[in-house]
């Protein structure tokens, strides 16, 4: 199966009420982690945004300068009918990997990374270290399962996601998660990585 992973493709998945991996509110790991953030004044990036719940909770503590990165129109628009005072320009509906003029204090990873193939997650890591400000900070959770090879999700384990970004990242956290929402438990990984 060669599947296209294309705005198409995703937006598609929108439309036809294809997705199962959103749990309709802020996964739990990621609130526990946003929390404890203290500068309302970090410039935030969450790529493969889709319905992006962690956004609107942040938006709604008053982390102002949050971006929006995904492929498809149709997760976008959601996210504007529930928020609707989110800035326009803060919605960027643009391939990550095309990601340019944007550098960021902290991004966050809910379901993104386990979306795109497999043979771009080296390139997922530099990416991720282009557009992070030094010292800037990659946090969230990764699939820590073996999941589909065919299609997303797909799976992955520690020692294999340390080997695509030990070069660039300091691990700061790298652990089991023990946050995860149900149907996650015991099957993910969180991470906080530093850019050299």
């Amino acid at each position: 199966m060669n599947l296209q992973l294309d705005s198409e493709y995703w937006n598609d998945r929108y439309l036809n009420n294809e997705f199962g991996w959103d749990i309709g509110y802020v996964s739990t790991p990621l609130k526990n982690y946003i929390d404890v953030l203290t500068d309302k004044n970090l410039k935030i990036l969450i790529p493969g945004a889709g319905n992006s719940y962690e956004a609107e909770y942040l938006f709604n503590l008053g982390f102002k300068n949050v971006y929006l990165c995904d492929y498809a129109e149709e997760p976008l628009k959601n996210f504007l009918e529930r928020v609707p005072n989110f800035p326009k320009k803060q919605l960027l509906q643009v391939d990550f990997f095309e990601l340019e003029g944007h550098k960021f204090d902290l991004v966050l990873e809910q379901t993104f990374f386990c979306a795109i193939t497999p043979m771009l997650r080296t390139q997922y890591f530099e990416k991720m270290s282009e557009i992070l400000n030094e010292k800037g900070i990659l946090a969230g959770v990764l699939f820590n399962d073996v999941l589909n090879t065919d299609k997303p999700p797909y799976g992955g384990n520690q020692l294999l996601y340390y080997s695509y970004f030990k070069k660039l990242f300091q691990i700061k956290v790298f652990e089991k998660c023990y946050h995860s929402v149900p149907a996650r438990a015991g099957r993910e990984l969180f991470m906080i990585l530093q850019k050299h």
